[in-house]
């Protein structure tokens, strides 16, 4: 950076500056009384400002805003390139030592961290509200924070400016096509996508497709060991985004982890929904879904069970799927169930309950085209989640300092949007997140039978991230309460994928497990004991022990060989269908 934007500032920018902080305060003042406005249009009328809180938040701020002028004003006397920080002020997107080396932009940044808790502050001070409208004012008001960073804009951030300068703005021409590019798309943009093929780099595990529907590919992969388990193995994995997520690259793959350790793996790949599944529901992805490939394997391998995995949302339809095997004397169709993150009971889901008000899913609603809502809409709003993280961070990068995109398999996926049934999305966003009904017994009815959770005895592993910002571990818990049956609850270290997608070989993170049966989550915390690495040998050794035997890897077992033809090579078509 220039040497003149490194000097402390002299008498002339002392007064600028002051002149700045003044408008800085006003700001956050007309903000503060502006928010304030907002709470009290609130549906709860009782919505109202607590005062007294106010009055003592303003108080707190003004003395805090006060010593970060008062250090300003020093360090410009003294020339002293050494910046106070306290742990609040740890963030990553001022971890550059220009945000504190400069008084300037120190300045920019500490009285942002200040209007930034202090907002945040005064949401939380409206009394009146409901928890999910009270919810609603904090999200929205964390997203403004974000959006409001001075690391988001040219002008206010040290690193711009100096990319800038150096490259005479060239980072800001190719931002701008990144940019375009991005609207054109439709989409953020969060990484190198043509350096990814499936089936070439990505999505490599052998094996071949050997049943096909109107809602589902069914893949079974090559063994390789001489002899495997005799009881296979089925993933159902999420229709929100493409299953290879579980087979993203040999490194990385559970499915080939799986098959290593002798297992007979099958894939469930969903077909993104297009104007011929207006009218898919609950029943088809339970009935011709789930059950219809449970059926076609135990036929195929002349086996009386199979063991299912689900992942997240196909993990909560797995849950209803074993209550109707129940309910219809057909239990032993699964000898085990495993569970990915994966939700039953609604009450604590964390912020995405906060997206299934009437409102919001009016707003969904008027979203679908054809029968189907693009796969796009819902992946903006899982990055609304983790915005700093999945939008804010892509914007400084690859828009204001012009960056190529990373080539990073894991955010090919991410970006590897499908669409979805509307007439299905509106169904679980009002029956299982709003109204919770899968966790009632008898709530929900598929095929025309009533459902109780309470009556599953199938022997189940319920894995969560204790990072999980989808599906929060607190709300992963409560399958233990529900089901019936003998279980293992795993808290994973990392979150919603990195705690799923953890090879033993990478030596990353860590999970927990209690050696007693505990009441809740909280009893869990407090006696589960750590283990570092991967949970996958964990999962391997629970899932031996249900299902012990196993038979030469020979006939029906190598794809294509026995009762079924295979009509193409993984990863199949429907993977690549838009």
């Amino acid at each position: 950076m220039d040497q003149d934007v490194m000097d402390a500032p002299s008498l002339t920018e002392m007064q600028h500056w002051t002149h700045v902080i003044g408008l800085a305060q006003q700001m956050i003042l007309e903000r503060s009384a502006d928010l304030t406005e907002r709470a009290l249009k609130f549906k709860a009328l009782e919505a109202h400002p607590n005062l007294e809180k106010i009055a003592d938040i303003q108080s707190k701020m003004a003395s805090r805003g006060m010593a970060i002028w008062e250090e300003f004003l020093l360090r410009a006397k003294t020339a002293d390139a050494d910046a106070a920080s306290s742990p609040a002020e740890f963030d990553r997107r001022f971890s550059d030592p220009r945000w504190r080396d400069n008084p300037v932009f120190d300045l920019i940044r500490q009285i942002y961290l200040l209007a930034s808790e202090y907002l945040l502050e005064l949401a939380d001070s409206v009394d009146g509200l409901d928890p999910h409208e009270k919810g609603k004012l904090r999200f929205v008001t964390q997203r403004f924070v974000e959006a409001a960073s001075p690391a988001n804009f040219p002008f206010t951030n040290p690193l711009v400016i100096e990319k800038t300068i150096e490259t005479h703005g060239e980072n800001l021409l190719t931002g701008l096509e990144h940019m375009l590019s991005d609207l054109d798309k439709g989409q953020l943009t969060h990484t190198d996508g043509s350096a990814f093929e499936l089936g070439r780099n990505i999505a490599t595990t052998p094996g071949k497709v050997v049943h096909e529907t109107a809602l589902y590919q069914l893949i079974q992969y090559s063994p390789t060991t001489e002899t495997v388990f005799e009881t296979p193995l089925i993933i159902f994995p999420p229709w929100i985004n493409r299953f290879y997520i579980l087979d993203l690259n040999p490194e990385k793959s559970f499915v080939k982890w799986a098959v290593d350790q002798g297992i007979t793996v099958f894939m469930v790949s969903w077909k993104s929904a297009d104007a011929s599944m207006s009218d898919v529901g609950l029943d088809d992805y339970v009935l011709r879904g789930q059950i219809d490939a449970i059926d076609v394997v135990r036929d195929l391998l002349d086996v009386p069970s199979v063991h299912a995995i689900g992942y997240c949302v196909a993990g909560t339809v797995l849950a209803a799927t074993l209550a109707l095997l129940t309910s219809r004397s057909e239990a032993e169709k699964v000898a085990s169930a495993t569970f990915f993150t994966a939700q039953v009971d609604f009450a604590e889901a964390g912020d995405l309950r906060l997206f299934v008000d009437d409102e919001q899913i009016a707003m969904v609603d008027s979203l679908a085209t054809d029968g189907f809502l693009d796969g796009r809409y819902l992946a903006a709003t899982f990055n609304l989640l983790r915005g700093q993280d999945l939008i804010w961070n892509y914007v400084v990068n690859n828009y204001l300092l012009g960056k190529d995109y990373p080539q990073f398999d894991l955010l090919y996926w991410n970006g590897d949007t499908t669409n979805l049934p509307a007439k299905w999305h509106h169904s679980y966003l009002t029956d299982f997140y709003r109204d919770n009904r899968l966790a009632k017994p008898g709530g929900l009815v598929v095929d025309g039978t009533p459902i109780n959770l309470s009556c599953v005895t199938t022997p189940s592993y319920i894995q969560a991230g204790v990072e999980d910002h989808i599906a929060p571990a607190c709300s992963v818990w409560k399958l233990m309460e529900h089901f019936a049956g003998p279980k293992r609850f795993l808290l994973a270290g990392s979150g919603h994928i990195a705690g799923v997608v953890n090879p033993p070989a990478a030596r990353k993170y860590q999970y927990w497990t209690s050696p007693t049966l505990q009441s809740d989550f909280a009893s869990f915390r407090e006696a589960a004991q750590e283990t570092k690495g991967s949970w996958w040998p964990d999962w391997i050794a629970w899932l031996a022990d249900q299902a012990p035997s196993e038979v030469p890897a020979t006939g029906g077992r190598l794809p294509g060989n026995g009762k079924r033809d295979a009509i193409e090579d993984a990863p199949g078509r429907y993977v690549r269908m838009r």
